[in-house]
């Protein structure tokens, strides 16, 4: 049986190891040319599958390739676009499906969350139904780490990292100017249902008392009076206050603090900075002087501060992506699992794809302390090992040297362009 072809497609917000995993699945799909050809790679995500622009990564030198290990952002352009369910566009997926006949695409891997998880799904079973040979692999990538049946996903660690040194750094910035400057520190992170970014932040304080002071969760319902009190204890007793704030901050009717009115193209309701609005809270209540800082892209881009263990478990997924496919298997997600015993270790593995779609795994309240606004160490006995090591890429004149790709379409085959 003749070789066929793989399409791999970056979805999401991008992370700082995203490329790694697209290095590991190219470069271990090359040692496969017996089962697989050549590797397509979606232009900007599952939309250049639709619009039948497919990158040839073959064009791609191995020093390229090697270099997307150490390279930020999504190399081959990412995407918000959710593809509706089968029963609302099916025309959608058929679509997806004529690009992969004329390409003899026989390998579907799709590198991203929770949504591209459902789609990959959804993939997978029309092409059964169609009669189309394809194998589907979902690619966990998330900063967020609420992918279910994982021990944590992709992009998270590097993002935790990231976070943890900024609270750290901003804290000891706040802590020399306390006594005739700023009190209180407000620093806002990703994560909208989940507060494991947030909770990263805890790391940063080696004993009692040092920042930061406050984590607020969206686990937590938000107190407002509760969270005034705290800060203006923490000034009283430290001086000064640092505070980092999910995004997803909510109050008991499950209301954003932040919600901006609006929703991006999967549907999730825009956030409107939880920051300055908390800062406005202590201003007006407390009187005291405030800074306040959105990490946003910051955290997700910062190759430079990247954890080594996630920059490994992102290639290994990435390798195991195509390992599982060659075996033959079909609708699965690649897995992280941890070691059992007090020295961390890790492993890839699978789960099915039709228990990891649409579902969100939150931080578990006991990672969260009593009074909900630090962590327990059981929460830094799982965290602390994932920000791990360090991974530096190569600078030139001070700057850090990235990959650039030739990013070169193969010809269309159809006649027929589809509008996304």
């Amino acid at each position: 049986m003749p070789p066929r072809n793989a399409f791999y497609a970056q979805s999401g917000g991008v992370t700082a190891v995203i490329n790694a995993s697209a290095c590991g699945l190219i470069e271990t799909a090359r040692q496969h040319k017996r089962r697989i050809g050549k590797v397509f790679a979606g232009r900007n995500g599952i939309i250049g599958a639709l619009r039948e622009e497919l990158i040839d990564t073959s064009l791609e030198s191995a020093r390229a390739i090697a270099g997307l290990r150490s390279t930020p952002s999504g190399a081959f352009g990412s995407c918000r676009y959710k593809l509706k369910s089968l029963e609302q566009n099916r025309a959608e997926y058929e679509r997806l499906i004529e690009v992969f006949r004329a390409h003899d695409i026989g390998y579907f891997f799709y590198n991203g969350g929770g949504d591209s998880a459902d789609t990959c799904l959804k993939v997978s079973q029309l092409s059964e139904s169609l009669g189309y040979p394809l194998q589907a692999i979902h690619i966990p990538k998330t900063v967020d780490n609420d992918l279910p049946l994982t021990d944590t996903c992709p992009g998270f660690g590097s993002v935790a990292k990231y976070v943890a040194v900024s609270t750290l750094e901003a804290g000891l910035d706040v802590a020399s100017m306390c006594e005739t400057s700023t009190k209180v520190f407000i620093l806002e992170v990703m994560g909208r249902h989940a507060g494991w970014i947030a909770a990263a932040a805890g790391l940063a304080a080696r004993s009692a008392g040092e920042p930061p002071h406050l984590i607020l969760f969206p686990e937590i319902a938000f107190d407002r009076e509760r969270f005034l009190r705290k800060v203006k204890e923490a000034v009283k007793r430290h001086g000064y206050c640092v505070v980092v704030a999910s995004e997803g901050a909510q109050d008991a009717a499950g209301n954003f603090l932040a919600d901006a009115g609006s929703t991006d193209a999967f549907g999730h309701k825009q956030l409107g900075g939880v920051a300055p609005t908390l800062a406005s809270m202590v201003k007006q209540e407390l009187g005291y002087k405030y800074h306040w800082a959105l990490a946003d892209y910051l955290q997700r881009a910062a190759r430079h501060v990247a954890s080594k263990t996630d920059v490994d478990q992102a290639y290994a997924v990435g390798k195991a992506a195509v390992e599982l496919a060659v075996a033959g298997r079909n609708a699965v997600m690649v897995t992280l699992e941890r070691g059992r015993g007090k020295r961390y270790s890790w492993s890839t593995g699978e789960a099915p794809l039709a228990k990891v779609a649409n579902t969100e795994h939150k931080l578990p309240r006991d990672f969260i302390t009593r009074d909900g606004f630090g962590i327990t160490e059981k929460a830094r006995d799982y965290l602390q090992p994932l920000i791990a090591g360090e991974d530096y890429p190569a600078y030139r004149d001070g700057i850090p040297e990235y990959t650039r790709l030739k990013l070169q379409t193969v010809p269309r085959k159809l006649k027929r362009r589809f509008k996304v």
